[in-house]
């Protein structure tokens, strides 16, 4: 069966193959007819590790892909900060970082392309937004022309190999934001290829997103129609603060958020949307409770201290509006009203943009938007792929597993 058509039901099914892991989420999307809906997921992960092998080939430097080959990833020379180890993964939820690799896939199209449209289909998902995810710490090693070398052999890896290859699966390429030339460069090469709708900056990173060093790459973003994303991470041994917790749950819970809501706050507190007012900006990975909290507390700081803020012309909770957000993991614990008047306070319907977070322990089904029952169908529309495609100017294409159900619902009146 060509692999453009096959369904992931027929896949044979070991331990951690993807048909037995999202059974259950699969009986979801048939139930509630995804089949009607365009989703996009804005954040979707694979384990480039399972792929290092490639991905060195592409190292520039002679000296430092051959250390790279040689140590391996995480050790010696070629590494990320310490983030936090194996405390990431879970036991009872989804464990694809170490599962995936048993799955079985034909020989073509790549191996990545293979496992992803899997699970778009599993979920009832039309296009994925692709990141990595041990480099979703990179931006904390002390080496910085080491995380320029691994950003930009990523980068071409991940066009070349799976972007070119595949409609549904686009990406954010990585900026390494410890060398600004090094980012601005990244535009002017991957803008415009295939596959490739907007630029990532890990938040964990002690650079001051605000600093004129940035400045050209931002209004690159910007003449190009671009987008920027900034994806939340935890770094439990590469911050101090965080080192302070003893629990991986405190580090989880903070610090994903953490980073976001200090280059946030330091983007608006600068005036950066009012220096580059076309550029579209998207928190991903973060939740949302965090934004009517850092929305109240700047907007009461503002009417106290505006004359330090002179570029801004409304009230920093107005461009935090205009800003896009990932709804992923989305706190929907015990007080349903608070995350109803989130979603108020954010403008969701237009500004929210479903993600998944596959395959991490922590993931959110589509069901998580399409089951709230304060949403009325054209929001859902607009959360579950409308705002994506409008942030990222995507092309929808569907799935050819949703198009098959369709015609089948169809044929049966």
């Amino acid at each position: 069966m060509p692999m453009d058509t096959i369904n992931f039901r027929d896949v044979p099914v070991v331990e951690t193959d993807t048909a037995k892991l999202l059974a259950h989420a699969d009986q979801q999307s048939i139930q509630r007819r995804y089949e009607d809906f365009f989703i996009a997921d804005v954040d979707g992960h694979h384990f480039e590790l399972s792929s290092w092998a490639q991905i060195i080939e592409y190292i520039e430097d002679p000296v430092m892909r051959e250390q790279a080959r040689y140590q391996g990833y995480g050790s010696g020379g070629i590494s990320t900060a310490v983030s936090g180890g194996g405390y990431q993964n879970m036991m009872g939820r989804v464990t694809r970082s170490t599962g995936n690799p048993k799955e079985q896939t034909p020989p073509v199209p790549h191996r990545d392309i293979t496992l992803t449209k899997r699970w778009m289909d599993a979920l009832g998902i039309d296009v994925a937004c692709l990141f990595p995810t041990p480099m979703l710490t990179l931006g904390l090693t002390p080496r910085p022309e080491v995380e320029v070398a691994l950003a930009r052999a990523y980068n071409r890896w991940l066009a070349e190999n799976v972007l070119a290859h595949e409609p549904r699966i686009r990406s954010t390429m990585y900026l390494p934001l410890n060398d600004p030339e090094a980012s601005y460069q990244m535009v002017k090469e991957f803008a415009g290829k295939k596959g490739v709708i907007g630029f990532t900056i890990v938040s964990p990173h002690y650079k001051a997103v605000y600093d004129n060093a940035y400045i050209k790459t931002y209004a690159l973003l910007e003449e190009t129609g671009m987008p920027l994303v900034f994806h939340g991470a935890y770094a439990w041994g590469g911050d101090q603060s965080m080192q302070l917790c003893n629990k991986f749950i405190s580090v989880h819970a903070l610090g994903f958020t953490w980073f976001n809501i200090l280059h946030c706050t330091n983007w608006l507190c600068n005036g950066m949307p009012e220096r580059f007012p076309k550029l579209k900006v998207a928190w991903v990975e973060s939740g949302l409770a965090w934004i009517p909290f850092l929305m109240q507390r700047l907007d009461n700081e503002w009417m106290m201290r505006s004359s330090e803020v002179p570029l801004l012309k409304k009230r920093p909770s107005d461009y935090m509006r205009d800003m896009f957000y990932s709804s992923q993991p989305m706190e929907m614990v015990n007080n349903r009203e608070a995350l109803e008047l989130t979603f108020k306070m954010i403008n969701a319907e237009t500004q929210l943009m479903y993600s998944s977070d596959y395959p991490h322990w922590d993931m959110d089904l589509p069901s998580t938007i399409y089951d709230l029952p304060f949403l009325g169908d054209q929001a859902k529309r607009n959360i579950l792929g409308g705002n994506a495609k409008r942030f990222f100017n995507l092309e929808p294409v569907v799935s050819e597993l949703k198009t098959k159900r369709l015609a089948e619902r169809t044929q049966r009146g």
